[in-house]
């Protein structure tokens, strides 16, 4: 079933919300990569913020400082977190063991 068409204005808007977003998204990871941000706060900030809770939870680990796509793929395998999920979509136990993986961080 395709999408209806856009207008040109609302097509445009699309495109600014999107760049919006992935801008967010950016500015987040590299707050989490500097250590301005815990891992605590952004998830908790992806539970209330869409663009936030959005963000693959992958993208997210791989943004700790250290950690690469190997160690992200096989910490969400140990926890029991699919590749596809997204901040919002992370159960409470999840969280639990996921915070409790990087402690540290």
């Amino acid at each position: 079933m395709p999408l209806p068409p856009l207008s040109a204005s609302e097509r445009a808007a699309a495109l600014e919300a999107a760049a919006r977003a992935r801008k967010i998204r950016a500015e987040i990871k590299a707050d989490l990569k500097s250590g301005a941000r815990t891992l605590k706060e952004v998830i908790g900030l992806g539970k209330s913020d869409e663009v936030v809770g959005k963000m693959k939870v992958s993208a997210l680990i791989e943004s700790l400082p250290g950690v690469g796509k190997v160690r992200a793929a096989a910490v969400m395998e140990k926890i029991g977190i699919a590749g596809s999920r997204r901040i919002r979509g992370l159960g409470i136990h999840q969280t639990r063991e996921l915070l409790a993986e990087f402690q540290l961080r």
